[in-house]
């Protein structure tokens, strides 16, 4: 694991309609960029919700959120159809991104996969808080108070 700040690796991954998304779109904001295992199961939807309800705290504060996942647009869309999801989510069909910021590994009972990760990217693309093991519940308020933090420091 890198020091920080260092870097954020670049993507480019596409969205539910088909548009990519780069992290060079992002220059100059502030980018809350998370990964998840799996659309609509029970962690990954309360992580996304509690996302969801601190998007206007966060877009007040400059920020822009991102999921990324392995699953394809269609899901996608689909889980924020029915949870009201108010962000990007992005699909990582041959996790290379995922692996890029370190968010695969060992999981339970042996297997490996996504790990569920928040990473704070400040508006000159560089990594400033890593979030190493999300606890879904609260996870927004927690962002929150921390990219409150960084911008006062």
């Amino acid at each position: 694991m890198s020091t920080i700040p260092y870097d954020a690796p670049h993507f480019s991954l596409p969205d539910s309609n088909g548009v990519v998304h780069s992290l060079s779109d992002y220059k100059g904001k502030w980018v809350v960029l998370y990964f998840y295992p799996k659309d609509d199961t029970p962690g990954c939807t309360v992580e996304a919700c509690s996302l969801r309800d601190a998007r206007d705290t966060l877009a007040e504060l400059g920020a822009e959120i991102i999921g990324v996942s392995k699953d394809d647009p269609s899901s996608h869309e689909k889980f924020k159809a029915k949870h009201s999801l108010n962000f990007t989510l992005l699909t990582d069909a041959n996790g290379e991104v995922i692996g890029s910021y370190g968010a695969w590994g060992p999981k339970m009972f042996g297997k490996e996969g996504i790990l569920r990760k928040t990473f704070i990217i400040d508006p000159a693309g560089r990594v400033v808080k890593v979030y190493g093991r999300v606890t879904p519940m609260g996870h927004g308020e927690a962002v929150v108070e921390e990219l409150k933090k960084l911008q006062a420091a």
